[in-house]
């Protein structure tokens, strides 16, 4: 019958096209040609209703066998494409040369700064504790010396959600819960987040701080001036000076402000003959605030008059800034990936 020649024929002209198909491409095109909805196959198989009926069956089975048979010629040429590709990739390819190494990743600078501070203070015996973010007015203020009509408020810029619950200040509500449910002698470092309503170069809405809480019979400031000094002297190096300046703080009696000597100019006042844009050429930085506990706050917990302690809060942006050299704290927060490689 005339389209079982014509469909035995197609096969064979496909063998002859095939040879000329070389790329995967060209196969592609070459395959919907032939086997596509209207493909040459489909044309031929189009004259089926038009045959007699006995001839139908005998029509039908043979252009079965010629698509089964052009499928597998086009699976076949498909493999020896490919083949033929990986073979030429590889005559070029040079194992002498190097690899491309994956970028590797690396903590957020802040996370980086934060695990330090930790490590250095639980090596001194500090515990790590946390607290919510999400505070009421009574830790965040009250507890601390700062009733309602306490001018201390106004420094803290506050986020408030209502009248009594607001974004917390600052770390130290965690050293009130924690005297709360401990009795002394106790020694937690508490880092966390914290939220302000500000923004600037060296101030963003949320922020990390550490706050640290040391209590026990007899603890004085010169424990405190120890303690901070060689956390200082561990994160800059040992050469660092370190100043204690007097400072107020509503939750500590006395307070300080300590100070290191400049990671710029080494507390000279000047690099490469300016004035150090770091220090504003005083050849001092200021780093954390600190203080002997306040009798009030002992007071809002129940604690005995006998027991003593120091606390004190540093920002982990502002540590970071000064160790690696940053000069704007929004970059810690932009997710620019040049800015995240440099500590890989």
């Amino acid at each position: 019958m005339d389209l079982v020649v014509t469909l035995e024929n197609l096969v064979e002209e496909l063998k002859e096209r095939l040879s000329k198909a070389d790329t995967p491409e060209a196969l592609e095109d070459l395959r919907v040609d032939v086997l596509g909805r209207k493909g040459r196959l489909a044309q031929i198989i189009s004259h089926l209703p038009a045959l007699p009926p006995e001839d139908r069956p005998v029509v039908g089975q043979a252009a079965n066998r010629v698509k089964e048979r052009c499928a597998a010629l086009f699976r076949e040429r498909h493999s020896a494409l490919l083949a033929a590709r990986e073979a030429d990739a590889l005559t070029r390819f040079d194992p002498t040369l190097p690899g491309r190494a994956p970028w590797r990743g690396s903590l957020h600078p802040v996370t980086l700064i934060t695990e330090e501070i930790c490590g250095i203070f639980t090596g001194m015996g500090f515990e790590v504790v946390s607290g919510p973010e999400v505070e009421n007015d009574y830790y965040n203020f009250e507890a601390l010396n700062m009733p309602p009509e306490h001018p201390a408020r106004d420094m803290q810029d506050t986020l408030y959600i209502t009248e009594k619950v607001l974004m917390r200040t600052h770390t130290s509500p965690v050293q009130v819960r924690t005297m709360a449910t401990r009795a002394a002698p106790l020694a937690v470092i508490v880092p966390g987040k914290v939220y302000r309503r500000d923004s600037d170069l060296t101030h963003t809405p949320m922020f990390h701080q550490i706050e640290g809480l040391m209590v026990d019979n007899g603890i004085t400031m010169a424990h405190l001036r120890g303690t901070l000094t060689a956390f200082v002297r561990a994160v800059f190096g040992f050469r660092t000076q370190v100043r204690f300046r007097p400072s107020f703080f509503p939750f500590t009696e006395p307070s300080a402000e300590v100070d290191i000597s400049c990671c710029l100019c080494g507390g000279k006042g000047r690099h490469k003959d300016e004035s150090c844009r770091v220090c504003k050429g005083t050849g001092w930085v200021e780093i954390l605030g600190c203080g002997m506990v306040d009798p009030a706050v002992f007071s809002a917990v129940n604690y005995p008059d006998r027991v003593s302690g120091f606390a004190f809060g540093l920002g982990v942006e502002r540590v970071a800034m000064l160790k690696y050299g940053i000069g704007d704290l929004r970059m810690f927060f932009e997710n620019d990936v040049r800015f995240l490689r440099q500590f890989a």
